[in-house]
């Protein structure tokens, strides 16, 4: 096949604009960059919110409202009716990481109250629901929060010297 210099198709990358290779080329000098200042230096773009020095607006508005997101806990949810299907005893946070059904062994757990329990189990966890409490003891077993103070050990007493 003969080749026409007609036949040539443009190359579909196109070329990177080389800068400061003379006047001759138009993007010698300055390379299309303006004058002097930051805008001709390199790395010399400010930032979307810069506003010449003037407070930003995003600063001159007050904040508003709240968001508890930082301080909320996050429980991992286990339901009454997969307890009943583990056979099990003494159910703990642990426990419940081994047969999967949580996913995070440090987290915290609580216990919903869907579906039923038959067998009476010892369930210890961070939070259960009413339906779920109610439910654990009405089948004859306990139902432990992980955490929180009997009411014995609330009500000891000062053993401080100089209070009587």
């Amino acid at each position: 096949m003969v080749m026409h210099a007609g036949t040539f198709k443009p190359s579909p990358r196109k070329k990177r604009e080389r800068v400061g290779r003379g006047s001759g080329s138009g993007l010698g000098k300055t390379c299309s960059r303006g004058g002097k200042g930051q805008t001709a230096r390199a790395g010399g773009r400010i930032s979307l919110y810069f506003e010449g020095g003037q407070m930003p607006l995003y600063r001159r508005l007050p904040l508003r409202g709240f968001n508890n997101s930082r301080y909320q806990k996050e429980f991992q949810i286990v339901n009454v009716k997969e307890m009943d299907k583990l056979n099990l005893k003494e159910v703990n946070p642990s426990a419940l990481f081994e047969k999967g059904l949580i996913g995070k062994k440090d987290g915290l757990v609580k216990i919903l109250g869907d579906g039923e329990i038959k067998t009476p189990m010892t369930i210890q966890a961070h939070q259960f629901s009413k339906t779920a409490e109610k439910k654990i003891i009405e089948s004859g077993g306990k139902a432990l929060v992980i955490g929180k103070q009997s009411e014995n050990e609330k009500k000891k007493p000062d053993n401080k010297p100089g209070k009587e």
